[in-house]
Order: structure tokens, then C-alpha cells, then sequence
């Protein structure tokens, strides 16, 4: 059961802590104002007082307007922004929420085989003439080699039945796989790619990250396809 009672002091400090945020955001907006303040009232104060017989040039006070004019502008721009990467961060953040319950591609070595059915992924940056799939147990033993032929390069999904190379059907569990891509008799390079599902989705200052079953937490431009 639930209490509903709450420890006052906890919500003293939280208020607290609020407050001195919005604080701190009222400052930074008023020390610009300030500092344009404080300069247009030492240029005020300069021009009573300077020398009648030789008074300030016309060309000075320009350049000085002129700098605190940039410098008012590139505080309005940081801003502005700034404002624009928040409300970027949070559309990327309701945007991924969609992929919850997808499956999807990420680097990875391992494959899962759950009920003779297993889902794992390949990338190739070049097409291949002849691509080779072994599948192997904990102890490092070749259990399945799989012939996938020849592939475009990019994101290729693969699935493994759980025949082993015997023709017997091997046990559930987390397999690793490797793979052998040849192109006019030379090897060339191939990520593997591991699947798992969306389960839940992370809003934070740099993005939002997925967590994808035993993956744990992954950026979302480390996804190479959705499922």
C-alpha cells in the first residue's frame, strides 16, 4: 500500500531547489540587461564631462554602440539556441517512444535462440560474393555455419532455425556468431548485429537512449534497423 503521507522537509528542499534554479535562470537572463545598462550609463556619463574643446569623436561612440549591439545580439542568439536544442531533444524523445515494443538491429555478437527461432543481423560496407555465417556456443564450438550467399552491402537481417550443423536441434540460450564475407576472393569488412526489443525510452541532455533488453541502455543512432 501506498502512503500518501510526505516528508515535509523533503518538500521544503525540493521547493528550495526549484526556486533557486528559477533563480539562477533570472539572473542569467538580467545580467545582460545589466551590463547594457552599466555601459550606456558610464557612455552617458563620459559625454557630460568630456572636454568641450575636444569633444569625443562621433566615429568612437558609433564603434561602442556598435559592440554592445553584437554582444546584446550573440546573448539572444546563444538563447534562442539553446531553447531550439531543448525542443529538439524533446521531440527526438516523443518521437522515439513510438519504437517501444519494436525490435531493432544494434552492434552486437550475440544471438539469442529461444524455441528454435533466433534473430541476429549483418552490415556489410561493401557488396559480398559469398557471405558465411558460424554460430557458436560458450565454450568457443562451431555449432551452426549458415550460407546466406551473396548480399548488397548495408543492413541485412539473418535468422537461425536452431539446426545445428548434426541436424539436431540445439538448446535455448545466448549463442555468439561471426561472419566471413568474401568479394572477388578477398575478405572484406562486416559488423554483426545483435537484436533485441524496445523497452523502454530515456529523455536525457544529449538525447534519448533506448533500453533494449540485455543490451541495457543504447543510443539511438546506434540502431541500424528497425524490425
Amino acid at each position: 500500500m501506498i502512503s500518501a503521507t510526505q516528508d515535509t522537509g523533503s518538500a521544503a528542499a525540493l521547493i528550495s531547489s526549484l526556486n533557486a534554479k528559477s533563480n539562477a535562470a533570472s539572473g542569467k537572463e538580467g545580467s545582460a540587461a545589466a551590463t547594457e545598462d552599466r555601459f550606456l550609463k558610464l557612455l552617458v556619463t563620459q559625454m557630460k564631462n568630456q572636454d568641450p574643446l575636444n569633444p569625443m569623436d562621433n566615429a568612437q561612440v558609433t564603434s561602442q554602440m556598435a559592440q554592445l549591439s553584437t554582444v546584446s545580439g550573440i546573448d539572444k542568439l546563444n538563447a534562442t539556441l539553446q531553447a531550439l536544442s531543448d525542443s529538439m531533444s524533446v521531440g527526438q524523445s516523443l518521437s522515439a517512444t513510438s519504437m517501444i515494443g519494436h525490435g531493432v538491429l544494434i552492434p552486437g555478437s550475440a544471438i539469442t535462440l529461444q524455441d528454435g527461432k533466433a534473430i541476429g543481423g549483418i552490415e556489410l560496407t561493401q557488396p559480398a560474393d559469398s557471405v558465411k555465417i558460424l554460430i557458436q556456443d560458450a565454450a568457443g564450438n562451431t555449432v551452426s555455419t549458415l550460407q546466406m550467399g551473396p548480399q548488397k552491402s548495408g543492413v541485412t537481417p539473418l535468422a537461425w532455425d536452431g539446426r545445428t550443423d548434426a541436424g539436431t536441434p540445439a538448446v535455448n540460450g545466448t549463442y555468439k556468431f561471426s561472419v566471413e564475407a568474401m568479394a572477388a576472393g578477398n575478405k572484406i569488412d562486416v559488423n554483426t548485429l545483435s537484436f533485441g526489443m524496445v523497452n523502454a525510452v530515456t529523455p536525457g541532455i544529449h538525447g534519448a537512449t533506448l533500453n533494449v533488453g540485455s543490451a541495457g541502455s543504447v543510443e539511438m543512432s546506434a540502431v541500424k534497423q528497425i524490425i
